[in-house]
């Protein structure tokens, strides 16, 4: 029987995909007492890598559909660290954003509100979370944005 949550997320339309094994030496999670810290996840949607560089050759549009995917892809992650069942999430507690941009860019905020809108839209006001967003040179693959995640859990 599903969930709560997976009930919200067939209403939403939403899949959450199958997680990508770690590309380098890291694991893609670890719980800690009632804390579950998801490694970063790039921006692999299901049609592929969004790469680039925002404010030169990626529209912060499309930026936001990275910052999104990489929050479907912390959600993957996370369903296997729970065994399965995202209704022992108690709250989004942080996430941390990482945008591939030009050394002008001054909008990684709102890049950032693709991941951050994607866990109020699933989990209410319990995915409501505190977070950071900055730019960065470069990210793995040459991906747009990165984001990794901190979820109370019981």
């Amino acid at each position: 029987m599903a969930g709560k949550i997976d009930a919200r997320v067939a209403e939403l339309g939403i899949t959450i995909p199958e997680p990508r094994t770690p590309s380098a030496n890291y694991i893609p999670f670890v719980q800690t007492g009632n804390l579950v810290f998801v490694s970063g996840q790039v921006s692999m949607a299901a049609d592929g890598l969004i790469a680039g560089k925002v404010g030169e050759n990626v529209d912060i549009e499309t930026a936001q559909k990275g910052a999104r995917a990489c929050g479907l892809n912390l959600l993957g992650q996370l369903k296997v660290a729970l065994g399965g069942d995202l209704d022992r999430v108690k709250r989004v507690v942080k996430l941390g954003g990482f945008v591939n941009a030009t050394t002008d860019f001054i909008h990684p905020p709102t890049v950032m509100n693709g991941a951050s809108d994607l866990m109020v839209e699933i989990f209410g006001d319990a995915g409501r979370h505190a977070r950071f967003a900055v730019a960065t040179a470069s990210l793995p693959q040459g991906a747009a944005v990165e984001v990794d995640g901190i979820f109370e859990v019981e």
